[in-house]
Order: C-alpha cells, then sequence, then structure tokens
C-alpha cells in the first residue's frame, strides 16, 4: 500500500506499508546536494550532513549515538550531487523513538563552533582517503575532467582548502537558503499503522518551517571528450571510458538500463566475459548508469596492468562500435530484461530500498510507480529501442579516457581513442 500526503507546511509524505515484515525505515530526503555548493562552499552540503549529529539543543553527539544504539537501530546519512539524506532503521515497535530521534536531529542541531572545529578534522582525513583508494580517487578525476568549471564535476567531499575554510556563518547560511519544507520529502517504507505514522509526522515535521525559499538554479554541464591522465605511483591502470548518458527521467532510460546491463552491468555481460574470463586481463571491469536531473553518464571502469591497457581500451572500443552498429542480440534482450527485473525485486525486499525508491520518484517524477508498471516499463523494451539508444550514446565524437595511475597521455597514444 502507498500513500502520498502533504503537510501543512509543504514538506511531502510517501509512505509504502510493507506488513510481512518488522522493520520500518524512515527517510528525509532534502533536494539539495553539492552541484548547488558556490565555489567557495564546496564540500558544505557533505559538512553538513555530519554537523547534523554532532549535537542538539537537548542531547549531546554520544546520547544520540547510545539512544539509537539501545533500540538497536541504525541511523546515517549520506550526501550526493543532488539530494542529502538523513535515515534511520529500527524495528516497527520503536517507530516513535526513532522519530523522535530523527526529527530532533534535524530540527534542533546546534552546529556547536567546538564541535564544527572536531569534524573539520574527520572530514579533512575522509578526503585524504581518497587518495588511497584508487577507483574513488579516479571517479572524482573523471567528472572533474569531463565536466570542468560545472558544479557537478566537483568532488562531494569538497577539498581541503575549502572544508578547512568553512565557517559556521557560511553552513548556517546554506542552511536557511535551502532547507525549505518545500524540498523536503520524508519517505517511509515498512510494517506500520498508516494513522499513527502520519500522527507522528505531523507532529515532529509538519511545524517546520523557513522564510527563505531559494530553489537551487543548476546549470546544464557540457562534456568534454578526450584524454586525461593523473599520473600516481600505483600497481595498476585504473580507467574509465565514458561517455554522455540520459538524464534520470529521460524516456529512454529503460531501453539504457538494458544496454547497460548487456554491456557490462552483469557476470554475464560482454566485457566482463570477454575482458576478464576469456582473455585474463583485469580482475574488475563493468559499465554502469549515472543519473541527474538534467543530464547523465555512461561509464565502463576498469583496472589493469600497465602493458595490458590499451589492449583492454581496444576491447572496450570495439564493444561500443558493435553495439552501436548491430544493437544486441534477442539473447542478451531476455537475459538483460530477466536480470533487471530480479535485482529490482530482490533489493525491494529491503525497507530502506524501498524508502529511497519512493523517495526518489517522488522527487524526479512527484509520483510512485508500482512494482508491476516498473517490469512493464522494462518488458517493454525492444532490440530497436537498444538499437537506437546505442547508436546515440556510442558516438566516437563524446569518447573521453580517464586513467589514474603510472601511464601518462603521451605514454597511451594519440590514437588511442581511434576506432
Amino acid at each position: 500500500m502507498f500513500k502520498k500526503i502533504l503537510l501543512d507546511n509543504g514538506i511531502r509524505v510517501v509512505v509504502e506499508k510493507v506488513p510481512s515484515v518488522k522493520s520500518v525505515s524512515i527517510g528525509i530526503w532534502v533536494n539539495v546536494g553539492s552541484r548547488d555548493e558556490e565555489g567557495s562552499e564546496h564540500g558544505l552540503s557533505h559538512f553538513l550532513e555530519h554537523m547534523f549529529f554532532k549535537g542538539t539543543k537537548k542531547k549531546s553527539a554520544k546520547a544520540l549515538a547510545q539512544e539509537m544504539d539501545s533500540l538497536g537501530g541504525e541511523m546515517n546519512a549520506f550526501t550526493s550531487r543532488e539530494t542529502t539524506t538523513f535515515y534511520t532503521k529500527v524495528l516497527d515497535e520503536h517507530l516513535p523513538k526513532a522519530i523522535d530521534i530523527l526529527s530532533d536531529v534535524f530540527h534542533h542541531s546546534t552546529f556547536a563552533p567546538d564541535e564544527i572545529k572536531k569534524e573539520k578534522k574527520v572530514i579533512l582525513e575522509e578526503i585524504k582517503m581518497v587518495e588511497d583508494d584508487p577507483e574513488e580517487l579516479l571517479n572524482d578525476f573523471y567528472l572533474e575532467q569531463i565536466w570542468k568549471k560545472n558544479p557537478l564535476g566537483r568532488s562531494i567531499l569538497g577539498t581541503l582548502e575549502t572544508v578547512s575554510s568553512l565557517k559556521r556563518e557560511t553552513i548556517l547560511s546554506f542552511l536557511d537558503k535551502y532547507y525549505h519544507p518545500s524540498q523536503v520529502v520524508v519517505s517511509v517504507a515498512g510494517n506500520f499503522n498508516p494513522p499513527v505514522l502520519f500522527k507522528l509526522l505531523n507532529k515532529s515535521f509538519g511545524k517546520y518551517g523557513n522564510s527563505s525559499r531559494l530553489i537551487p538554479e543548476r546549470v546544464l554541464p557540457q562534456m568534454e571528450s578526450g584524454v586525461f591522465c593523473k599520473k600516481k605511483n600505483l600497481e595498476q591502470v585504473h580507467l574509465c571510458l565514458g561517455l554522455p548518458g540520459v538524464s534520470q527521467t529521460d524516456k529512454n532510460r529503460h531501453a539504457l538500463y538494458v544496454l547497460n546491463t548487456a554491456l557490462g552491468g552483469s557476470v554475464s555481460s560482454r566485457l566482463f566475459q570477454e575482458v576478464r574470463e576469456e582473455r585474463g586481463l583485469v580482475y574488475s571491469i563493468y559499465s554502469y548508469l549515472s543519473f541527474f536531473q538534467d543530464t547523465g553518464l555512461f561509464t565502463v571502469y576498469a583496472g589493469t596492468g600497465v602493458k595490458t591497457s590499451r589492449k583492454v581500451i581496444q576491447i572496450i572500443l570495439k564493444e561500443f562500435k558493435k553495439l552501436r552498429n548491430e544493437g544486441i542480440t534477442a539473447r542478451e534482450l531476455r537475459k538483460a530484461k530477466e536480470h533487471l527485473k530480479g535485482s529490482m525485486m530482490l533489493g525491494m525486499e529491503s525497507t530502506s530500498s524501498r524508502m529511497g525508491q519512493i523517495a526518489k520518484d517522488e522527487i524526479s517524477f512527484g509520483r510512485f510507480f508500482s512494482m508491476d508498471e516498473m517490469i512493464h516499463d522494462i518488458e517493454s523494451v525492444s532490440r530497436e529501442m537498444v538499437h537506437r539508444v546505442a547508436q546515440q550514446v556510442f558516438d566516437p565524437q563524446y569518447y573521453s579516457l580517464t586513467t589514474v595511475g603510472p601511464l601518462t597521455k603521451k605514454e597511451l597514444g594519440a590514437d588511442i581513442l581511434a576506432v
């Protein structure tokens, strides 16, 4: 059972009752992320996410953690380029207490100066950790190069310089500027009594207000093609081959899901079988989709040796060309559909996944998609639709290669993207 209500202050509440489970997941989704920051605010959304848990007017950070632990539940948050999310998951019997804790964190955090100072140190260490994780480092470098000068291309964490210079006044100003009820979706999935839940939510969130209502103005990024290399002393070359994808609401997104699954989104995909299983050139290779409000990316990642890097890149480009010219087979279409449906239905067995899905549907589409509707959308994809989207996506003029590792652009060769 799905239901949507609007609180008096404009906050949207979306809920899905799942009576077969004993848990309930609650999320506060704010339609503001790292792409909405000014240059001097770089990393602020993520910093805010941390600071909400560092003490409220009534409770210290330690007391909040102990209170949630006593319920046997979890409470956390995450920041993306377009949203910031605070969530908790507990047994259904602890729902009132969980809402009370989450609303206290969201409404009454104090952002104390001494806590800001301490948390800066924590996040600076988090930023440094990225340098030790080649895949994370590559992802940030990849987006930074292909979306130059656009906030969408900046890392979510910020930099050592921008985070160190953040001031409490700037943090509170950002909060006042963008955290308006109209930008908030409260999402709940699991086992609950709807009338009781709505009463609790209205009491906890219905009076939240903010006189400033500034909707973020998001600038569409222009993707840059070419070869971008970051020299780093590593054992492997980590690489991303990127192309423009589609936005999260684009009508071609389901065909793109199928295309991605067939190319590198599963262990039976073309790239996994050809590059890893048949040739043994990599341990890890996969493709993935990134969706945003107004744009998207289609990316292939691989980690390989210095001597095999050109070969791996050539195989990937060869598959791009084959898909652009020929599309996928009828067998690949059926396998991809079954994989997508299975992954989707298994994922929806988790109340956390359901909570996230209905929130994202509300933010992106302003409506709910049932499981039957999502399955129908996947089943309606034809080979012709996949071929058309492959011709759109695999256009050589947009190919972008980004690497992190011991190779330079010169060593890769000027003709590396030639097809």
